[in-house]
Parts: C-alpha cells; sequence; structure tokens
C-alpha cells in the first residue's frame, strides 16, 4: 500500500504507514481544510476542524473535534446487499472438535465452574480453586481444562427484580450452564438476593448444577473443604467428556477490540470482518458489543438490520448510553481512551467506524440484552459497555465459546471458560508483545489481501475451538477478567 494511506477518493485525510511528521497511524490533510470543515475518513465523517489545517499538516486532537454525524437512517436499505455477501461465502462445511453437551450445544473447553452469587462467598471459591490447584487435583484428569472461579462484588444490596437483576442472574446462569463447563457448583452466603434455590430453578438440567452455602456448612473452612470436596466427586464425570466432529454453525464468536489504534480499521478489523462473513455464510454466530464504540457508525448497522423491531431495538439502546453518559455528566465522545489517541485514534466517531468493520458485510439478525442468551445464527449485537472485562463477561454469558480481539496497543486479556483469540493490528506490536499477540493483521498493508488474512483468522478460530491453546490461555490470563456490568442502585 502506498503512503501515506488513502482509504476513500472522498476522503480529505490520509493515514501515515510509517513515522513522518506524526507517528505511524496518524493522519495527515490532504488537501486545505477550513476551520469548521468536516473531516473525513473511511469517506465518512469523523470530525470537524477546530483551525485552518493545511495540506500535509498533521490531523489528531488539536485541530479535529467530535461533532454531528449523519443519522438519515435508512434501516434495511442495505439488507438485500448484506444477503449477497452470504451467499458470495458459501462453502463446504467447515468442521471443529467440540464436547458436545445434552441440551445440543457445543464446547470448545470443558471446565468445572464454581460461581459465586455474592461478594460474600468470593474467597471461598477462590480459595477453594487455589487450593486445588496447588494439591494436583487434575492431574489424573487430562480431559479437564480447569477448576475456574468466577467471583464478582454483587449479588446483596441490590433489588430483586429489575434491569440489574436480570443482568446479574444472566451473567451468573449464562457462565454455569456454558457449553465450555462440564459441571457448576453455585456458592452463597444463604441470605444474599441472588439466592441458589432461584438460580437453579431457572437453569434446569439439574444433574451439572450443585449448590451449597458457607452459612448451612459452618463456616469459612468448612465450605472452602466442601467445594473441593464436591469438586474432586465431579471430576470423573467431568474428565469423562471426549471431543467430537461438530459443525460451525454450532459456534458463538464473541468480537472484541481493545487499545485499538489507527490501523485497528484498515487490517485486523476489516479482516476479521470478512471472516465473520465467511463463519456466518456456514450458519456461526458473530456477536458485536460495545455500544458506546459503535456511537456514530450505527447507521451501517441499522442499513443492513433484518427487520424494523431488530433496527427499533439498536436506536432505543443508543438513545439510552446518550442519556445514562449526560446524567452522569459525561458524553460518549470521552471516549477513545488516551492510548486510542497516541495511536492516531481523534474521535469517537473515526473509533466507531473502524470498530464497526468487526462485524464484516452481513445481516443485522438480533439486538440483544447484557448477557442474553445467543440464539440468531449470523451477525448480532448485543448491548454492552466499551470496556473490554464487562463486555467480554456479557458475551460469555450468552453462550459465546470464542472471544476474538483485534489489539493496536496492545492488551494482556484473557478469559475464561471462552478462550481469547488476539490479533494485532501492526507488525510493531506482534514484534514486541509476541508471547500475547496470536496472529498478526499489520502484513495488510504491505500485500496480504483481507480474504487471505481472513482465511488464517478462520483456521485459527478452529483449531483453538478444537483444543489448541491461545496464547492468552498460555499465560494462564482469565481468572481476573470476569467482570459483570453493575446495573442500578446499590442499596
Amino acid at each position: 500500500m502506498s503512503d501515506p494511506l488513502v482509504l476513500d477518493p472522498a476522503d480529505n485525510v490520509a493515514i501515515l504507514t510509517k513515522k513522518g511528521i506524526a507517528p505511524a497511524g496518524h493522519k495527515i490533510a490532504r488537501a486545505d481544510i477550513a476551520f469548521g470543515q468536516a473531516i473525513l475518513k473511511y469517506g465518512q465523517i469523523i470530525g470537524y476542524a477546530t483551525a485552518d489545517i493545511t495540506a500535509g499538516d498533521h490531523v489528531h486532537s488539536h485541530n479535529c473535534a467530535f461533532g454531528k454525524h449523519d443519522r438519515n437512517y435508512r434501516s434495511g436499505s442495505g439488507l438485500a446487499a448484506a444477503k449477497a455477501v452470504l451467499a458470495r461465502y458459501e462453502a463446504p462445511e467447515m468442521t471443529f472438535y467440540g464436547y458436545h453437551r445434552a441440551d445440543g450445544r457445543v464446547g470448545t473447553r470443558n471446565f468445572i465452574a464454581l460461581v459465586s452469587t455474592v461478594n460474600c462467598s468470593a474467597t471461598v471459591i477462590r480459595r477453594a480453586a487455589e487450593e486445588l490447584r496447588i494439591e494436583g487435583a487434575l492431574a489424573d484428569y487430562p480431559n479437564v481444562d480447569g477448576v475456574v472461579a468466577f467471583a464478582h462484588g454483587s449479588g446483596c444490596g441490590m433489588a430483586d427484580h429489575g434491569p440489574g437483576w436480570d443482568a446479574l442472574q444472566r451473567v451468573l446462569t449464562g457462565h454455569a450452564g456454558h457449553p465450555n463447563v462440564g459441571a457448576a457448583l453455585f456458592v452463597g452466603l444463604g441470605c444474599e438476593v441472588m439466592q441458589i434455590s432461584r438460580m437453579k430453578r431457572d437453569l434446569g438440567q439439574a444433574a451439572r448444577f450443585h449448590g451449597l452455602s458457607i452459612q448451612e456448612n459452618g463456616g469459612t473452612r468448612r465450605t472452602i473443604n466442601a467445594i473441593k470436596g464436591r469438586v474432586r466427586q465431579l471430576l470423573p464425570q467431568v474428565d469423562a467428556e471426549r471431543r467430537a466432529t461438530a459443525g460451525v454453525a454450532h459456534l458463538r464468536i464473541g468480537l472484541q477490540c481493545g487499545g485499538s489504534d489507527g490501523f485497528s480499521g484498515i487490517t485486523a478489523n476489516p479482516a476479521l470482518g470478512v471472516a465473520c462473513d465467511m463463519l456466518a455464510a456456514q450458519g456461526a454466530s458473530v456477536v458485536l458489543s460495545e455500544t458506546p464504540e459503535i456511537f456514530g457508525a450505527e447507521r451501517l448497522l441499522l442499513d443492513r438490520a433484518a427487520s424494523p423491531d431488530i433496527a427499533g431495538k439498536l436506536l432505543e439502546r443508543l438513545d439510552w448510553w446518550q442519556d445514562y453518559a449526560a446524567r452522569n455528566g459525561a458524553s460518549l465522545d470521552n471516549n477513545p481512551s488516551p492510548g486510542n489517541k497516541a495511536g492516531g485514534l481523534t474521535t469517537i466517531l473515526e473509533k466507531s467506524l473502524g470498530a464497526v468493520a468487526k462485524a464484516g458485510g452481513t445481516p443485522l439478525n438480533a439486538v440483544l440484552e447484557y448477557g442474553q442468551t445467543i440464539t440468531a445464527a449470523g451477525l448480532n449485537f448485543m448491548d454492552t459497555p466499551g470496556y473490554d472485562p464487562v463486555s467480554v463477561t456479557g458475551q460469555i454469558a450468552g453462550g459465546a465459546q470464542l472471544i476474538v480481539f483485534t489489539t493496536g496497543r496492545g492488551s494482556a486479556f484473557g478469559s475464561k471458560p471462552a478462550p481469547t483469540i488476539k490479533l494485532a493490528t501492526n507488525d510493531a506490536l506482534f514484534s514486541a508483545m509476541r508471547d500475547d499477540m496470536d496472529l498478526n493483521c499489520g502484513d495488510v498493508l504491505t500485500g496480504v489481501s483481507l480474504t487471505e488474512k481472513a482465511g488464517q483468522i478462520v483456521d485459527m478460530i478452529l483449531a483453538v475451538a478444537s483444543g489448541q491453546h491461545s496464547k492468552s490461555e498460555a499465560l494462564g490470563l482469565g481468572d481476573n477478567e470476569f467482570l459483570p456490568w453493575q446495573i442500578g442502585a446499590v442499596i
């Protein structure tokens, strides 16, 4: 590709692919831009000039600011073209090797989950998991991926109904009943709002779910011992599970980006988007999230909404977020982060346009609440914050068996029970953080096509789904990234 890189003929900025007047990934003006004039990248408005800009000048936060964007929504106008994308990628069935569960879902991992219903039981499940690890309890059970503790800071001091309770209940039951979990043990204090009996009733499938409380077991130490004893009883039956062939239509894949830079929307995100198109054509579900980080690019999703109801749900969530930010003295343009800006992203409009590229070009088939079960094939959108641990926790609760995470600045993120695959947007990051990055997408800048890179991403997804460890798994990440979205009053 040329340097500087022009993404659309209408753009009045270009992207530096190597350091020049500004760092690589940053923008320079292609022509003079007058004060107040719209600044265009991807053929879209990303901001407005706050000063006169001369051709060749660096365009960034010092002379470009957030402003109004195109809200001339034409919901469904691009649906026919989106359906044609699915037809373009029709191919023989792809498969992976997974754990077939009784409910028809297929896991990519086989964990035993310890789930605290309340913060009061967080320590006992963490201590039990750690003592089992130290004691080598899993040594004779090679088909068990681990004992993972899902501890959090809520579960009481909250209403027993409404959005906050619903979201936490979906997260806890979604992790306990996840296809990557062979058996789960709920652990509570006993007197909290999030009662085990209510959660088990909602889950069903009683054979996979167990529960105990600190108060009934006589305190902390006895409860830790009871948890360990129950896990040792469960290990043989969970270890008896074996992988078998499954079609890609069984996969639910969460899409994330974090530590984005000026290359995210040029390399890794669009390559992942093409990979998602390939997978959606096979009936897989791909889940875009982070509602504050599609602000300004929502039209690209609304244009291919499969129904007016789906478009309406997405607009309702965007309105909620704008009100939520305003009520708390914030603006959605408080995003991008300092790291994003150092990497060349100037406004949320610019960041969102790149972020939406992860979703590819197929129809938008569902808009989900936080942690809601993923059922629709193809592209889904789940309402979540932009904060990666909270967003991924919701996607996994919905049933995502894998997370694919693009990053330009670098990330040390991992997740359980669904492993994270990390894609680097540039060569420098891949070289600097080779132990953390699973695949380099920086070579898209030097001639590798998006289709070729997408094929590499699909191959990696299938390999990790079949048991190959991702880099974040090999590093042991994922035990501290479980973070449910706390909605509503703490009382």
